[in-house]
Protein backbone atom coordinates (compact mmCIF):
# COMPACT_ATOMS: atom_id res chain seq x y z
CA UNK A 1 0.00 0.00 0.00
CA UNK A 2 0.96 3.58 -0.43
CA UNK A 3 0.12 7.07 0.64
CA UNK A 4 -1.60 7.80 -2.38
CA UNK A 5 -3.82 4.48 -2.60
CA UNK A 6 -5.75 2.92 0.26
CA UNK A 7 -7.10 0.04 0.69
CA UNK A 8 -11.02 -0.78 2.03
CA UNK A 9 -9.76 -2.25 5.42
CA UNK A 10 -10.42 -5.53 7.04
CA UNK A 11 -14.15 -6.23 7.91
CA UNK A 12 -17.09 -8.80 7.60
CA UNK A 13 -19.94 -8.85 5.62
CA UNK A 14 -18.04 -8.31 2.48
CA UNK A 15 -20.45 -8.16 -0.74
CA UNK A 16 -20.88 -11.33 -2.54
CA UNK A 17 -19.76 -10.57 -6.13
CA UNK A 18 -22.28 -12.00 -8.79
CA UNK A 19 -20.76 -11.82 -12.70
CA UNK A 20 -24.19 -9.89 -14.29
CA UNK A 21 -22.41 -8.80 -17.52
CA UNK A 22 -23.39 -9.52 -20.90
CA UNK A 23 -21.76 -8.60 -23.96
CA UNK A 24 -22.56 -5.55 -25.76
CA UNK A 25 -23.12 -4.27 -29.09
CA UNK A 26 -19.84 -3.40 -29.43
CA UNK A 27 -18.50 -7.31 -30.27
CA UNK A 28 -18.24 -7.14 -33.82
CA UNK A 29 -15.50 -4.08 -32.92
CA UNK A 30 -13.14 -5.57 -30.14
CA UNK A 31 -10.70 -3.70 -30.89
CA UNK A 32 -12.21 -0.05 -31.51
CA UNK A 33 -10.45 2.61 -29.85
CA UNK A 34 -6.84 0.69 -29.18
CA UNK A 35 -3.83 0.42 -29.99
CA UNK A 36 -2.19 -2.36 -31.62
CA UNK A 37 1.10 -3.05 -29.43
CA UNK A 38 3.79 -4.61 -31.88
CA UNK A 39 5.41 -6.44 -29.07
CA UNK A 40 8.79 -7.35 -29.05
CA UNK A 41 11.85 -7.73 -26.43
CA UNK A 42 12.30 -4.79 -23.60
CA UNK A 43 13.96 -3.85 -20.76
CA UNK A 44 11.47 -4.21 -18.00
CA UNK A 45 12.08 -2.27 -14.58
CA UNK A 46 14.31 -0.13 -13.19
CA UNK A 47 17.70 0.45 -11.14
CA UNK A 48 17.83 3.89 -11.23
CA UNK A 49 18.18 6.04 -7.78
CA UNK A 50 14.44 7.34 -8.36
CA UNK A 51 12.69 3.96 -8.41
CA UNK A 52 11.21 2.32 -4.81
CA UNK A 53 13.34 -0.78 -3.68
CA UNK A 54 10.35 -1.75 -1.59
CA UNK A 55 8.23 -1.83 -4.47
CA UNK A 56 10.39 -4.46 -5.96
CA UNK A 57 10.61 -2.48 -9.66
CA UNK A 58 14.49 -3.70 -9.98
CA UNK A 59 16.62 -5.35 -11.22
CA UNK A 60 16.61 -4.36 -15.24
CA UNK A 61 15.20 -7.75 -16.62
CA UNK A 62 14.78 -8.55 -20.14
CA UNK A 63 10.93 -9.16 -21.17
CA UNK A 64 9.32 -10.41 -24.58
CA UNK A 65 6.11 -9.67 -25.31
CA UNK A 66 3.57 -10.65 -27.92
CA UNK A 67 1.84 -8.67 -30.12
CA UNK A 68 -1.68 -7.47 -28.19
CA UNK A 69 -3.92 -4.17 -28.22
CA UNK A 70 -4.58 -1.42 -25.46
CA UNK A 71 -6.94 0.82 -24.90
CA UNK A 72 -5.80 4.87 -25.88
CA UNK A 73 -7.43 6.29 -22.96
CA UNK A 74 -8.69 5.30 -19.42
CA UNK A 75 -12.39 3.76 -19.72
CA UNK A 76 -13.90 6.98 -19.14
CA UNK A 77 -17.02 7.97 -17.18
CA UNK A 78 -19.05 8.19 -20.66
CA UNK A 79 -18.05 3.94 -21.46
CA UNK A 80 -18.39 2.87 -17.76
CA UNK A 81 -22.13 4.71 -17.66
CA UNK A 82 -22.95 2.77 -20.81
CA UNK A 83 -21.70 -0.53 -18.95
CA UNK A 84 -23.76 0.55 -16.49
CA UNK A 85 -27.19 1.10 -18.31
CA UNK A 86 -26.76 -2.06 -20.38
CA UNK A 87 -25.89 -4.78 -17.22
CA UNK A 88 -27.32 -2.63 -14.43
CA UNK A 89 -23.94 -3.43 -12.49
CA UNK A 90 -24.03 -2.31 -8.84
CA UNK A 91 -20.44 -1.46 -8.09
CA UNK A 92 -18.25 -2.74 -4.71
CA UNK A 93 -18.65 0.99 -3.93
CA UNK A 94 -22.29 1.54 -3.72
CA UNK A 95 -22.96 -2.21 -2.04
CA UNK A 96 -20.55 -1.37 0.74
CA UNK A 97 -22.05 2.41 0.61
CA UNK A 98 -18.95 4.88 0.73
CA UNK A 99 -15.41 5.28 -0.41
CA UNK A 100 -12.12 7.11 -0.07
CA UNK A 101 -12.48 10.73 -1.09
CA UNK A 102 -9.85 12.81 -0.92
CA UNK A 103 -9.86 15.61 1.61
CA UNK A 104 -9.23 18.92 -0.67
CA UNK A 105 -11.99 17.46 -2.87
CA UNK A 106 -14.74 17.49 -0.63
CA UNK A 107 -16.84 20.81 -0.67
CA UNK A 108 -15.51 22.72 2.66
CA UNK A 109 -18.75 23.26 3.98
CA UNK A 110 -18.95 19.33 3.94
CA UNK A 111 -14.98 18.41 5.76
CA UNK A 112 -16.01 18.46 9.14
CA UNK A 113 -18.62 15.41 8.32
CA UNK A 114 -16.06 13.02 7.59
CA UNK A 115 -13.75 12.41 10.16
CA UNK A 116 -12.41 8.84 9.57
CA UNK A 117 -9.14 8.32 7.70
CA UNK A 118 -6.60 5.26 7.45
CA UNK A 119 -3.99 6.10 10.29
CA UNK A 120 -1.28 6.35 7.92
CA UNK A 121 -2.92 8.98 4.96
CA UNK A 122 -5.20 10.97 6.92
CA UNK A 123 -6.21 13.05 3.69
CA UNK A 124 -7.93 9.97 2.46
CA UNK A 125 -11.79 10.47 3.95
CA UNK A 126 -14.31 7.77 4.02
CA UNK A 127 -17.03 9.50 2.44
CA UNK A 128 -20.62 7.34 2.34
CA UNK A 129 -22.44 7.74 -0.80
CA UNK A 130 -19.21 8.41 -2.71
CA UNK A 131 -19.05 6.24 -5.63
CA UNK A 132 -18.14 6.23 -9.50
CA UNK A 133 -20.89 8.94 -10.20
CA UNK A 134 -20.58 10.89 -7.24
CA UNK A 135 -16.86 11.02 -7.03
CA UNK A 136 -17.11 13.17 -4.08
CA UNK A 137 -19.82 11.87 -2.48
CA UNK A 138 -23.34 12.78 -2.41
CA UNK A 139 -24.48 15.86 -4.44
CA UNK A 140 -21.27 15.61 -6.41
CA UNK A 141 -21.84 14.76 -9.83
CA UNK A 142 -20.09 13.28 -13.35
CA UNK A 143 -22.18 15.39 -15.67
CA UNK A 144 -19.39 17.69 -17.01
CA UNK A 145 -16.52 14.84 -16.59
CA UNK A 146 -18.00 12.20 -19.09
CA UNK A 147 -14.39 12.44 -20.74
CA UNK A 148 -12.78 11.90 -17.44
CA UNK A 149 -11.88 8.70 -15.68
CA UNK A 150 -13.76 6.78 -14.33
CA UNK A 151 -13.10 6.58 -10.25
CA UNK A 152 -14.26 4.05 -7.02
CA UNK A 153 -13.48 1.13 -9.30
CA UNK A 154 -12.59 -2.11 -7.86
CA UNK A 155 -10.58 -4.63 -9.32
CA UNK A 156 -13.57 -6.80 -9.32
CA UNK A 157 -15.64 -3.72 -11.12
CA UNK A 158 -13.26 -3.66 -13.27
CA UNK A 159 -13.38 -7.00 -14.38
CA UNK A 160 -17.12 -7.09 -14.83
CA UNK A 161 -16.49 -4.43 -17.06
CA UNK A 162 -13.86 -6.24 -19.24
CA UNK A 163 -16.24 -9.29 -19.22
CA UNK A 164 -18.71 -7.24 -20.81
CA UNK A 165 -16.58 -6.16 -23.16
CA UNK A 166 -14.77 -8.78 -24.58
CA UNK A 167 -11.63 -7.23 -23.30
CA UNK A 168 -9.16 -8.31 -20.21
CA UNK A 169 -7.03 -5.99 -17.65
CA UNK A 170 -3.26 -5.91 -19.10
CA UNK A 171 -0.16 -7.78 -17.35
CA UNK A 172 2.30 -5.36 -15.75
CA UNK A 173 4.58 -6.52 -18.54
CA UNK A 174 2.20 -5.22 -21.68
CA UNK A 175 1.36 -2.21 -19.33
CA UNK A 176 4.92 -1.00 -19.01
CA UNK A 177 5.94 -2.30 -22.77
CA UNK A 178 2.60 -0.13 -23.79
CA UNK A 179 3.64 2.70 -21.77
CA UNK A 180 7.85 3.24 -22.29
CA UNK A 181 6.42 3.52 -26.27
CA UNK A 182 8.76 2.38 -27.75
CA UNK A 183 11.54 4.20 -25.38
CA UNK A 184 14.54 2.67 -23.80
CA UNK A 185 14.78 2.88 -20.12
CA UNK A 186 13.28 6.18 -19.98
CA UNK A 187 11.52 7.56 -16.96
CA UNK A 188 8.82 8.71 -18.06
CA UNK A 189 6.83 7.76 -21.20
CA UNK A 190 8.13 10.77 -22.96
CA UNK A 191 11.81 10.76 -21.92
CA UNK A 192 13.89 11.95 -18.83
CA UNK A 193 12.47 15.06 -18.07
CA UNK A 194 9.23 15.75 -16.24
CA UNK A 195 8.58 19.18 -17.48
CA UNK A 196 10.46 19.10 -20.60
CA UNK A 197 10.73 22.97 -21.93
CA UNK A 198 8.23 24.02 -18.95
CA UNK A 199 5.22 22.00 -20.39
CA UNK A 200 3.52 20.06 -18.38
CA UNK A 201 2.83 16.05 -19.68
CA UNK A 202 0.67 14.22 -16.77
CA UNK A 203 -1.38 15.43 -13.80
CA UNK A 204 0.28 15.06 -10.92
CA UNK A 205 0.73 17.06 -7.57
CA UNK A 206 2.00 20.62 -7.31
CA UNK A 207 2.43 22.50 -4.24
CA UNK A 208 2.89 21.11 -0.68
CA UNK A 209 1.48 17.69 -0.01
CA UNK A 210 -1.34 17.06 1.06
CA UNK A 211 -3.49 20.99 1.54
CA UNK A 212 -1.73 22.99 -1.23
CA UNK A 213 -2.10 22.32 -4.81
CA UNK A 214 -0.96 25.12 -7.24
CA UNK A 215 -2.62 22.83 -10.03
CA UNK A 216 0.28 24.51 -12.50
CA UNK A 217 -1.02 21.13 -14.54
CA UNK A 218 -4.22 22.69 -14.35
CA UNK A 219 -6.32 20.22 -12.40
CA UNK A 220 -6.18 19.48 -8.80
CA UNK A 221 -8.58 15.93 -9.35
CA UNK A 222 -8.67 14.07 -12.50
CA UNK A 223 -7.99 15.38 -16.28
CA UNK A 224 -9.80 14.16 -19.19
CA UNK A 225 -8.63 10.52 -20.48
CA UNK A 226 -7.79 12.24 -23.34
CA UNK A 227 -5.17 14.88 -22.43
CA UNK A 228 -1.80 15.66 -22.52
CA UNK A 229 0.73 14.70 -25.18
CA UNK A 230 0.52 10.86 -26.08
CA UNK A 231 3.24 8.56 -26.06
CA UNK A 232 5.11 7.27 -29.10
CA UNK A 233 2.15 4.31 -29.18
CA UNK A 234 -0.80 7.21 -28.99
CA UNK A 235 -1.51 6.18 -25.43
CA UNK A 236 -2.65 9.01 -23.34
CA UNK A 237 -1.91 10.19 -19.36
CA UNK A 238 -0.18 6.25 -18.81
CA UNK A 239 1.37 8.13 -15.56
CA UNK A 240 -0.29 10.58 -13.68
CA UNK A 241 -3.93 11.37 -13.32
CA UNK A 242 -5.20 7.85 -12.35
CA UNK A 243 -4.01 4.45 -10.80
CA UNK A 244 -4.42 1.81 -13.54
CA UNK A 245 -5.71 -1.88 -12.02
CA UNK A 246 -3.59 -4.95 -13.71
CA UNK A 247 -4.00 -8.46 -14.22
CA UNK A 248 -1.64 -9.50 -12.22
CA UNK A 249 -1.16 -10.08 -8.51
CA UNK A 250 1.13 -8.30 -6.60
CA UNK A 251 4.47 -9.88 -4.95
CA UNK A 252 7.61 -8.21 -4.88
CA UNK A 253 9.54 -11.37 -4.65
CA UNK A 254 8.09 -12.40 -8.01
CA UNK A 255 11.31 -10.53 -9.93
CA UNK A 256 13.45 -12.82 -12.26
CA UNK A 257 17.03 -11.87 -13.58
CA UNK A 258 16.61 -14.15 -16.54
CA UNK A 259 14.64 -13.31 -19.83
CA UNK A 260 10.68 -13.67 -19.66
CA UNK A 261 8.21 -14.23 -21.79
CA UNK A 262 4.56 -12.87 -21.37
CA UNK A 263 5.42 -12.88 -18.07
CA UNK A 264 1.57 -12.80 -15.70
CA UNK A 265 2.95 -12.63 -12.30
CA UNK A 266 2.36 -14.95 -9.03
CA UNK A 267 -0.93 -17.47 -9.29
CA UNK A 268 -2.04 -16.09 -6.25
CA UNK A 269 -2.13 -13.34 -3.79
CA UNK A 270 -4.25 -10.62 -1.50
CA UNK A 271 -3.41 -7.33 -3.44
CA UNK A 272 -3.67 -6.74 -7.47
CA UNK A 273 -0.96 -4.69 -8.81
CA UNK A 274 -2.02 -0.81 -9.97
CA UNK A 275 0.45 1.09 -12.14
CA UNK A 276 0.65 4.58 -13.41
CA UNK A 277 0.44 6.93 -10.36
CA UNK A 278 -2.01 9.42 -10.10
CA UNK A 279 -2.97 13.08 -9.18
CA UNK A 280 -2.20 13.14 -6.11
CA UNK A 281 1.88 12.19 -7.06
CA UNK A 282 4.85 14.42 -5.69
CA UNK A 283 7.95 13.42 -5.86
CA UNK A 284 8.02 14.49 -1.68
CA UNK A 285 6.33 11.31 -1.08
CA UNK A 286 5.10 9.32 -3.88
CA UNK A 287 7.13 9.71 -6.91
CA UNK A 288 5.08 6.49 -8.64
CA UNK A 289 4.58 8.52 -11.61
CA UNK A 290 7.22 6.98 -13.93
CA UNK A 291 6.85 4.10 -15.93
CA UNK A 292 8.70 1.44 -13.89
CA UNK A 293 6.89 2.33 -10.68
CA UNK A 294 4.22 -0.22 -9.46
CA UNK A 295 2.03 -0.25 -6.32
CA UNK A 296 -0.70 -2.14 -5.23
CA UNK A 297 -4.50 -2.25 -3.64
CA UNK A 298 -7.13 -5.22 -2.46
CA UNK A 299 -9.71 -6.04 -5.09
CA UNK A 300 -12.44 -4.73 -3.57
CA UNK A 301 -10.54 -1.45 -2.54
CA UNK A 302 -11.66 2.00 -4.47
CA UNK A 303 -10.51 5.49 -4.29
CA UNK A 304 -11.27 8.95 -6.26
CA UNK A 305 -7.57 8.08 -8.20
CA UNK A 306 -8.45 4.49 -9.09
CA UNK A 307 -10.13 3.38 -12.37
CA UNK A 308 -8.78 0.91 -15.53
CA UNK A 309 -7.86 0.71 -19.36
CA UNK A 310 -8.83 -2.83 -21.00
CA UNK A 311 -6.57 -4.82 -23.29
CA UNK A 312 -7.12 -7.83 -25.51
CA UNK A 313 -5.57 -9.66 -27.66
Amino acid sequence: MTCCSVPRGNRTGSPAIKSTSTHHEYSLEPHKDMARIPGGTFLMGTNQSESNDIDAEGPIREVMIDPFYIDYIATTNNSFNKFIRETKYVTEAEKFGWSFVFHLLIPKEKRSFYDQSPAEAPWWKKVEGANWKHPEGPGSKINLRMHHPAVHISWNDAMEYCNWSRKRLPSEAEWEFAARGGLIQKIYPWGDELVPLATHMCNIWQGTFPDENTEDDGFIGTAPSKHYKPNNFGLYNMVGNIWEWQSNWYSRSNVSKTPQKNPKGPSHGTSKSIRGGSYLCHDSYCNRYRVAARSSNTPDSSTGNLGFRCASD
